[in-house]
């Protein structure tokens, strides 16, 4: 998909702006959420 048909799909689809905001925040969310649970401790 070009930007341009990007741009008129969400034009016409406004509530398809708000989900996808929403998938990449809980995404982003779930991303910190995995380097976070990813630590080592070095040493005894």
């Amino acid at each position: 998909m070009s930007e341009d048909n990007l741009k008129t799909y969400l034009a016409n689809h406004p509530r398809m702006t708000g989900v996808l905001f929403t998938l990449l925040l809980l995404l982003t969310q779930a991303g910190n959420a995995a380097a976070g649970g990813a630590y080592v401790t070095a040493g005894p």
